[in-house]
């Protein structure tokens, strides 16, 4: 297996903590609903993700590479800034493009950002050879992804959206680009410390910090209720899971991205995600509505994954 064997373990791996974003963003609702306020239900996820890193920092006797941190680069510091922006966006895209058009968005701005960062060895991500099966891969991610969004009905939102509210249309792209530029920026602070434990748990401390004082000015300008903590009592077990499936996806991706590349990496979680929203939605789990899963989905599933496999052969 020899120089393989790092990929052959990346693909299931990937492909389940592409799952797990599934979870998060299923839990990420029961918190908004029980606290009224889903600002505050993302302040809360991220801050779970950053105790469970600082945990296992500590577990590991890793948490003094703490005291690294001022002799790190200071842009390497800045990756939990990239996760605030990505969950705030959510929060603003959802009610105005819908659920499905904004998946598809921020499935077209990862794959772009992660394509450019390979070809251009940005952010000290190694360069990797940008060729037509390369650039084949990631049209068919983008067409598998268009296919899924007019499946659903999400072809119309973007339409209106596209005529009247284009700001928001390249908010969602730039918040799909913020997860592979979290990533690269992640793996560099990585090095910096020689802890990945302790520079995931760094990142989300600062994630949380971000959307905490977002959540802060939010209250203070629009002067909206505070958050119903009493609420959280309704809360399923599951509920709480979002902030470890963000966790996961952060440290996955943090320690893959220099081993296979930024593109791979995000097409593999894009297609877990797909998969595993298509048995959520089959089966009505996660206190999510049944939704049927026409011929046109699935083939747009399809296609997503052939591309994610194209990606994964060449990367």
């Amino acid at each position: 297996m020899g120089t393989y064997e790092p990929a052959v373990v990346a693909v299931p791996v990937l492909f389940a903590v592409g799952g797990l974003l599934t979870v998060q963003g299923a839990a990420n609702v029961q918190l908004a609903v029980a606290m009224g306020n889903p600002m505050a239900a993302s302040t809360l996820q991220l801050a779970i993700g950053a105790a469970t890193f600082l945990a296992l920092a500590i577990v590991v006797g890793t948490v003094g590479a703490l005291t690294m941190l001022p002799g790190a680069t200071p842009w390497h510091l800045a990756g939990g800034v990239a996760s605030a922006l990505y969950v705030t966006s959510g929060i603003l895209l959802l009610p105005r493009l819908g659920a499905i058009a904004t998946a598809g968005l921020l499935i077209t701005g990862q794959m772009v950002a992660s394509l450019l960062l390979d070809g251009l060895g940005l952010l000290g991500v190694e360069v990797r050879h940008i060729g037509v099966a390369t650039l084949a891969g990631l049209a068919a991610v983008l067409v598998g992804a268009a296919l899924i969004v007019r499946a659903q009905g999400g072809g119309a939102a973007l339409r209106r959206a596209g005529r009247e509210r284009l700001p928001w249309l390249l908010l969602a792209i730039v918040a799909g680009a913020c997860l592979p530029v979290q990533g690269a920026i992640n793996a560099q602070l990585r090095l910096d410390l020689q802890a990945p434990f302790t520079a995931a748990f760094f990142s989300f401390a600062v994630a949380a910090g971000v959307a905490g004082l977002v959540l802060l000015v939010r209250q203070s300008v629009t002067h909206v209720p505070p958050p119903d903590v009493a609420g959280l009592g309704q809360v399923p077990w599951w509920g709480w899971a979002g902030g470890f499936a963000g966790a996961s996806y952060v440290i996955s991706v943090l320690l893959l991205i220099p081993v296979i590349g930024a593109a791979p990496t995000v097409a593999l979680t894009v297609g877990g995600q797909q998969v595993a929203s298509i048995v959520v939605d089959r089966y009505g789990l996660l206190r999510l509505p049944r939704r049927p899963i026409g011929r046109a989905r699935l083939a747009g599933v399809c296609v997503l994954l052939a591309g994610v496999a194209l990606l994964q052969v060449i990367g």
